[in-house]
């Protein structure tokens, strides 16, 4: 049924003038979430269903929630930016939306029923909310990881972005599950905000409640609780994203031993802190980092070695206001910058990045081309540095103008630039 709704969807907008589309779309949305849910027997109801919203770390949250109720014994499926799994079966997300439309979640869970799932792990974005996604599944239980500017141009502000997580948390307070869990993150006053809504649980995490933490440019591990934990992850921001899993586990009843178990085995998570490593000297990373808060916590996992960074700004004509930031920010961490393409959309390319140099003190290496901007990068890097390439994490394409979409993989064309330095040397 979603094939064939994604089909006719894909007429009736070729021979439907948008004039008369626009003013019916919100209903469009409405009926259709709804109708999806109706065909595929509310799926929700049946699966415990935990949801993960939050400006950043959704992934890596998810990923953790997802390992950490496996390694518990049950049979969990997840939806997230990076990929669809149903236990073993796992596909990457190429659709460049965390959160499919025209139904995908209610085909996904019931395939997630078929397969005798009993939970299942899903992001929801402030964006799904403008098309009603995230009606109709019925959450038991909902992460706020954190909430910072983003998307600002797509909600219109700042406070209408809050208010779309504000009706992220509304889902879940209005579920017909009989137990119904909150957790959100106590260090930011958005998020802080939510745990005064009327559900059984609500449970906040802060940075505080982290013991004894120390790590290297591999891993980072902590205490909390009484019980360790290790992370083969870098950076203390994966630290606070294990924290808000765990407080999440602890409230389905999952011992922290397990979980420990969970964290320590965490396979790599693709697109976030990925580290590449074909033989080189130096090291690779390749991370999602997009916004101004994520992009200095990537810098501050690698405070000792020498940075050449790669950048650009996502989203063509939109968050325009974060460009000198981001682009100060790198200036002031990396030892060498290369300004890139990433997702230009129909906006010029060169304009967004002489934009990102407009705080710069220095003047940066711009290389539109993003694979030479790379291979740039790798050609220069010296024994024990670091090359740290952000923006793109595991996005399949680039998005040019008049929707144009280019194959790519931040991860594999590192992979290919390398096997080639490799052979010169």
């Amino acid at each position: 049924m979603y094939e064939f709704v994604n089909k006719v969807v894909y007429i009736l907008k070729k021979i439907i003038p948008e004039s008369i589309v626009r003013p019916l779309r919100p209903l469009y949305h409405r009926t259709l979430v709804f109708f999806m849910a109706l065909v595929y027997g509310f799926p929700a109801r049946k699966l415990v269903v935990i949801g993960i919203t939050g400006t950043k770390g959704k992934s890596t949250t998810a990923e953790m929630l997802f390992s950490i109720l496996r390694e518990a014994g049950y049979k969990t499926a997840l939806i997230s930016t990076i990929r669809f799994a149903i236990e073993d079966f796992s596909e990457p997300n190429r659709y460049k939306m965390t959160l499919q439309g025209r139904g995908f979640a209610q085909a996904f869970m019931r395939k997630a029923l078929n397969a005798r799932c009993t939970h299942l792990v899903i992001e929801v974005t402030s964006e799904s909310v403008i098309q009603y996604r995230h009606w109709f599944l019925e959450l038991n239980a909902l992460v706020v990881t954190n909430i910072q500017p983003e998307h600002i141009e797509s909600h219109g502000s700042f406070e209408n972005y809050v208010a779309a997580k504000r009706a992220i948390v509304g889902t879940l307070v209005r579920s017909p599950k009989q137990t119904r869990i909150l957790v959100a993150n106590e260090d930011i006053p958005e998020s802080r905000a939510f745990l005064s809504k009327d559900v059984s649980k609500s449970i906040g995490f802060s940075a505080k409640e982290l013991t004894n933490l120390s790590g290297d440019d591999r891993c980072i591990s902590f205490e909390y609780a009484n019980t360790h934990f290790s992370l083969p992850l870098p950076g203390s921001f994966n630290a606070i994203n294990a924290l808000a899993a765990l407080k999440m586990s602890e409230a389905l009843g999952i011992p922290l031993a397990t979980a420990s178990i969970a964290l320590t085995t965490l396979p790599v998570i693709h697109g976030r802190v990925e580290r590449i490593e074909a033989g080189q000297d130096f090291i690779v990373i390749v991370d999602y980092a997009h916004t101004p808060d994520s992009l200095r916590a990537l810098y501050s996992t690698f405070p000792h070695q020498r940075k050449i960074c790669v950048l650009g700004n996502t989203g063509g004509g939109r968050d325009t206001w974060k460009r000198p930031l981001m682009g100060r920010i790198a200036d002031e961490a990396c030892a060498e910058v290369i300004l890139t393409n990433e997702d230009p959309y129909d906006e010029d390319p060169r304009a967004i990045v002489n934009a990102m140099t407009c705080d710069m003190q220095r003047t940066p290496k711009i290389i539109l081309d993003r694979r030479v901007a790379i291979r740039h990068a790798l050609a220069n890097a010296h024994k024990n540095d670091v090359i740290l390439i952000s923006g793109k994490g595991t996005d399949p394409f680039i998005m040019g103008t008049q929707g144009e979409k280019i194959p790519w993989s931040d991860a594999q064309v590192v992979r290919e630039e390398l096997t080639q330095l490799l052979k010169k040397i």
